[in-house]
């Protein structure tokens, strides 16, 4: 990693000082130079990851998992798989809806479902990945038992609350269950060709985020001063993590393209944990989501949805400026 780095140092050094001719000393030329090097690096990796679990999930029985959630609704054990579930597919908020609907329309209790719902765009293969080669093991590895864990709290907690009656009406009309389980016998060759074309697909749909999400982190590395974020921001600012939540939400951004955002705060002075509750927020709660939830739920389960998981979030940014 560290020499693929070197080399995109040198790419960047002749593209910006040399080819476009900009001073070392420009905002400018900070915000490109960041660009370039970021763009490239998150790119490799995000083909690699995502050719990986695409072979993963490509042999994940999905019929099994919904059939495992349905025996076992009645025990916390079903949130952590429904949690966990959501963390190993690629879904940001708006796209796990339709799974999420899929599930209810299935009986699959709302405290489950929620789970899925809660961890799917917190937890992402692609961006922990990013978060492991960035922060180190220590820090992903807690993000991601905090994000689980998130999904597992808030889905027990709002099924408590009574709020399976608060589910749009539309959805409480059952679907027939079929449990039988369809063996899939391909060989890898045989699916390759599946594989290849949902990798293409996720490529092509996360690129747009992390080109957005890189252009506001490097905007940020080049023309924000550190004194901004210290005034706002900073640990000594006792509501910082909480603003920090409240501030990302119209920010609607995948968990990869928010990812560039973190690091130029993070480097700007801002503590680590105010910077993942800002991320959780981007990713996990958004307007467009809030607009889509309409549809499956009423207001009361969506307030109680965003008040109880926007509350985990700022805990969580607490926490890990505790410890980090």
């Amino acid at each position: 990693m560290e020499t693929l780095t070197n080399i995109l140092t040198y790419l960047a050094d002749y593209l910006v000082y040399e080819c476009l001719e900009i001073s070392s000393t420009e905002k400018l030329s900070a915000a490109l130079h960041y660009f370039i090097i970021t763009f490239i690096e998150i790119f490799i990796l995000i083909v690699f990851v995502t050719y990986i679990m695409g072979i993963i999930t490509n042999y994940l029985p999905i019929d099994k998992v919904r059939y495992f959630l349905e025996k076992n609704k009645k025990t916390g054990l079903g949130n952590l798989a429904a949690s966990s579930l959501g963390a190993i597919t690629p879904f940001c908020s708006c796209s796990s809806i339709p799974l999420f609907v899929g599930m209810l329309k299935a009986k699959i209790p709302l405290g489950i479902t929620l789970s899925f719902l809660i961890t799917s765009p917190l937890v992402n293969e692609i961006a922990i990945t990013l978060f492991w080669v960035t922060y180190g093991w220590k820090v992903a590895v807690i993000y991601i038992i905090t994000g689980i864990l998130l999904g597992v709290i808030g889905g027990i907690l709002l099924e408590k609350l009574g709020m399976a009656h608060h589910v749009a009406d539309w959805l409480k009309t059952p679907d027939t269950i079929n449990q039988s389980v369809y063996k899939d016998t391909r060989t890898f060759l045989e699916r390759l060709p599946e594989i290849n074309s949902e990798a293409i697909q996720t490529i092509k749909k996360l690129i747009v985020y992390i080109f957005i999400g890189i252009a506001i982190g490097s905007f940020i590395h080049g023309y924000v001063p550190q004194s901004f974020f210290e005034s706002y921001l900073s640990k000594s600012i006792p509501f910082a993590v909480p603003i920090a939540v409240v501030a990302a939400i119209p920010l609607y951004i995948d968990a990869v393209g928010v990812l560039p955002v973190l690091e130029s705060l993070v480097s700007k002075g801002v503590p680590l944990g105010t910077g993942i509750a800002f991320m959780m927020g981007a990713i996990g709660l958004s307007l467009p989501e809030a607009l889509l939830l309409k549809k499956v739920m009423k207001k009361k389960l969506i307030i109680a949805f965003f008040t109880t998981i926007g509350i985990g979030m700022i805990i969580s940014g607490y926490i890990f400026n505790l410890i980090f």
